[in-house]
């Protein structure tokens, strides 16, 4: 049985990483030093003899026994209200702790895939974003140590694959939503639904003109899929094209959830991207990809996902120890 690391493991994309690996017959081994990960996410995998959990922050040396075929680093805060708040955290990741996963994929002679991300466009001058556009990115803006941290660890990647020869893949990862999205973490979805579902205004920043693309999970694992399994190691943009601006998205969660509240504005934070939408060209040429489940869809599943959630769940405020 070969074997697969995941970092980030206990994660929102990291868990359904595992579920598809376990699935497509691999030995999966999760790590996750839980900082904003949740072990809920992956409780239903611990059974399994094919699947191992390690509590490990990959920001230190990394050592897995045995043989790897592949490492899959998804490890790193994903949201402003995370990384705002573990900033050093949040550049030691995808710095130090790609510096780490490199390092074990050149000792193992395994492949990896490292999730980049569509911030790595910054505010875009560009529309939609193809992946050879360099992206315009405030390095000392807040949204800085997220930014800038994953344009290093697409650099320090490309550099182990150039000068090593690791088998290296990047992916661009653009909105992605779906089960087991944390409710509180500050990213557009989960906050329109929470707010729903508390009965609270929906709250809009700026005008709300800005716009989203958003992916529904079970794509963007299928597009993680095919691109590890590929021979391309430059980087590819994995998203849904289907743009929508976030009053228009409001409004969307509004009718969905049924719910009479509405949308309030607040001032738009700095540097926030006015537009996003993936161009993937490439996806669909070199992957034979493209997104399947169309929003209305994916909502709906994620919507009841979120219903199931107990009341404790749906009010309490994040409280982690960062």
């Amino acid at each position: 049985m070969e074997r697969i690391l995941i970092t980030g493991a206990a994660g929102f994309l990291g868990s359904h990483l595992c579920d598809r690996f376990i699935k497509e017959g691999y030995h999966v081994i999760a790590m996750d030093n839980l900082i904003t990960g949740d072990l809920k996410n992956i409780e239903h995998l611990f059974k399994l003899r094919q699947f191992e959990f390690h509590h490990h922050d990959v920001s230190k040396f990394v050592n897995v026994p045995g043989d790897l075929k592949y490492i899959l680093h998804f490890a790193s805060p994903a949201s402003p209200i995370d990384y705002l708040k573990i900033p050093i955290q949040t550049l030691k990741v995808s710095s130090l702790g790609t510096h780490n996963l490199l390092g074990l994929a050149k000792s193992k002679k395994a492949r990896i895939l490292v999730a980049s991300t569509s911030e790595v466009y910054g505010d875009p001058l560009v529309h939609p974003q193809p992946e050879e556009y360099w992206g315009n990115v405030n390095p000392v803006g807040p949204r800085g140590v997220y930014d800038e941290a994953k344009r290093f660890m697409e650099a320090i990647t490309m550099a182990y694959h150039t000068f090593h020869g690791v088998e290296t893949r990047i992916i661009r990862i653009f909105n992605t939503y779906g089960p087991r999205m944390r409710l509180n973490d500050g990213r557009v979805l989960p906050a329109f639904i929470g707010q729903a579902l508390r009965g609270e205004d929906l709250t809009i920043f700026g005008d709300g003109s800005q716009t989203r693309s958003f992916c529904y999970v079970d794509d963007l694992v299928e597009g993680i899929y095919r691109l590890l399994l590929s021979n391309y190691s430059m980087p590819v943009n994995i998203g849904n094209p289907s743009e929508i601006s976030i009053k228009e998205f409001g409004e969307e969660i509004i009718k969905l959830t049924g719910t009479s509240q509405k949308l309030i504005s607040l001032p738009l934070p700095q540097d926030d991207p006015k537009q996003r939408k993936p161009d993937i060209t490439k996806a669909k040429k070199i992957l034979g990809w493209e997104p399947k489940v169309n929003r209305d869809e994916g909502l709906k599943i994620t919507y009841e996902y979120f219903k199931s959630l107990s009341k404790d769940d749906l009010f309490k405020k994040e409280h982690r120890q960062f």
